[in-house]
């Protein structure tokens, strides 16, 4: 019964664990120990009904935004059938994420083997100024963030930060350094 309990409360979270320990204080008494097994089996059904049903909720509203997305952008199959322009569009489509990666990685190239130099550049008329470095660096975070997701982009961040120096932001390494000196 032991191991059905930890299973269960892996699979759970703990929820029905820790909704079966705040009952079972209350449980009276005169209840032998045959009725408190039962009440709590009931509990952990309970919950295990009320998950799965979570779960299928969870599924349903998935398979519908699944279902919205292709009514509105369409499928494979649709630009297929939509002869040679469908099936450019559709290579378009699938090189996208190759094309933009290559772009930056031979932005980055020549920046950084310094054939290309970014610095501060005015326009012409004198009224606004675009700083071509911030718009090199913007470009890097936005097509490594559409390639790499933006999980990896906040892992990089600080490292960033830390290299411009900016909001005082130090990375992990740096924390824990900090701590084990302090």
């Amino acid at each position: 019964m032991a191991i059905f309990d930890k299973i269960f409360d892996f699979v759970s979270g703990g929820m029905g664990g820790k909704i079966v320990e705040a009952v079972a204080s209350h449980f009276p008494p005169s209840m032998n120990e045959a009725e408190r097994e039962q009440v709590k089996m009931a509990i952990a059904q309970a919950t295990r009904d009320y998950e799965l049903q979570l779960l299928q909720l969870g599924q349903k509203e998935a398979e519908a935004f699944n279902n919205r997305i292709k009514d509105l952008e369409g499928t494979a199959a649709d630009l297929n059938a939509a002869g040679f322009f469908g099936r450019v569009i559709l290579f378009l489509r699938g090189a996208q994420r190759p094309i933009w990666g290559f772009a930056v990685l031979i932005l980055d190239f020549m920046v950084f083997s310094g054939q290309w130099r970014i610095a501060a550049a005015g326009s012409s008329t004198g009224a606004t100024s675009m700083d071509l470095q911030s718009a090199f660096w913007m470009i890097n975070f936005l097509v490594l963030g559409f390639l790499f997701g933006e999980r990896a982009m906040r892992n990089v961040m600080p490292f960033f930060q830390a290299r411009m120096g900016g909001g005082g932001t130090h990375s992990n390494d740096n924390n824990r350094r900090e701590q084990a000196a302090g």
